[in-house]
């Protein structure tokens, strides 16, 4: 075909998780591959993964739109994995 394989694992859709953020309940759905990159970006923090939530949701909610906190969280894993540039 094109050269292009399917993630180890497969195609996984959204897992959906309640994480606590400012003494609040809340829902929030990522594939698994998201969910793993945050963990691991907040052990490298020496963080729990609700304060790096909680931290992704306190940047988000300054934006001028705020997206919805998925989006949020998605953005914040690729702009990690991948910087923008001053292009943009």
């Amino acid at each position: 075909m094109n050269g292009l394989t399917p993630p180890p694992g497969g195609f996984i859709g959204p897992v959906k998780r309640s994480v606590t953020i400012a003494g609040h309940p809340t829902s929030i759905s990522l594939e698994p591959v998201f969910w793993t990159a945050l963990e691991a970006a907040a052990a490298a923090r020496a963080l729990p993964l609700s304060a790096l939530i909680a931290q992704i949701d306190a940047l988000r909610i300054q934006a001028p739109a705020p997206p919805n906190l998925a989006s949020a969280l998605r953005t914040w894993l690729f702009n990690e994995k991948c910087p923008a540039t001053d292009s943009q």
